[in-house]
């Protein structure tokens, strides 16, 4: 069957899936909303099927890849959730340390589709390391929908304790050189700009299409920023002129593309609103960036 893509959706479809992604509605409350939209024999769980994530259709690096190293760590985290369980990858043939990239979810916790990134930026010759913000509630459940429905429950301020000691683990690693970048997607690129402000001697950030930080704590950004956005992604791209003037005003380098006609998630190759030449060039970039300011 011929992979489907966002244009294959009428665009107000695709904004109620990114409500009911977010959070915005529940189930019904999507299913209610798509009827109108199903036609020609589609009904509108249908829609939802199609338009929801398929990780093994989707999968680059297997799980099993012998090119790898792979394993689950349990990290300390005293101020936060008292520890955070994470996915580590790195290359099988290193014979030195690397540098480090951070892995970060969106808000379904640590998934299948964010297992793959970490292998792949493994196979990009990092060490790469992705916590899992549920571990305190048994982990990523299986599914999305349990996956955000446990979201809702976490303690925000604890988890990001979490992420801060899960960035600290990465740096003082035995396999890793002690310069970390993190790589995050919507919630996770969220998670990315207070990593920013609050790691330090972070080494780069490159947020995908996350919510910035208020424009009055710009100023706390230490590391060099990366931003991917979507164009139809009117939620995020409303507060990014007034943080981008304080990025500026604050001399916090930075920089940000903006990908024509793609929607939120379209690095997200599990799904139709994948976008296959934009994520291609953000994805480059992303790598060109971390090997600037990580392993440079």
């Amino acid at each position: 069957m011929e992979r489907k893509t966002a244009n294959d959706f009428d665009q107000d479809l695709l904004n109620l899936f990114d409500k009911y992604v977010h959070g915005a509605i529940d189930r019904r409350g999507f299913l209610d909303g798509a009827s109108r939209f199903a036609v020609g024999g589609l009904t509108a769980a249908m829609l939802l099927d199609q338009l929801s994530p398929n990780f093994a259709a989707a999968q680059v690096i297997s799980p099993e890849d012998r090119r790898l190293v792979t394993e689950r760590i349990d990290v300390p985290s005293p101020q936060g959730s008292g520890s955070i369980r994470g996915y580590m990858c790195r290359p099988s043939a290193a014979t030195g340390r690397l540098p480090g990239i951070l892995v970060i979810h969106e808000n379904r916790g640590l998934n299948p589709h964010i297992e793959d990134i970490t292998r792949r930026l493994a196979l990009d010759n990092f060490v790469a390391f992705a916590p899992d913000a549920l571990t305190a509630l048994g982990g990523y459940p299986g599914n999305e929908d349990d996956a955000r429905t446990l979201f809702g429950k976490l303690d925000q301020t604890k988890i990001r304790e979490d992420f801060v000691a899960a960035t600290n683990f990465l740096k003082g690693h035995a396999s890793c050189t002690g310069r970390v970048g993190a790589v995050g997607f919507c919630y996770g690129g969220g998670m990315c700009y207070l990593l920013a402000a609050r790691v330090p001697d972070l080494a780069a950030s490159v947020p995908f299409y996350g919510n910035s930080l208020a424009p009055e704590d710009a100023a706390q950004i230490k590391a060099p920023l990366l931003v991917h956005h979507a164009e139809n992604d009117e939620r995020i791209n409303a507060a990014w002129p007034a943080f981008a003037d304080a990025l500026t005003a604050a001399k916090v380098p930075h920089e940000r593309h903006l990908y024509p006609g793609t929607q939120h998630g379209f690095n997200n190759d599990t799904t139709p609103r994948f976008d296959e030449a934009a994520a291609k060039l953000a994805w480059q970039r992303t790598l060109d960036f971390f090997n600037t300011h990580v392993r440079g």
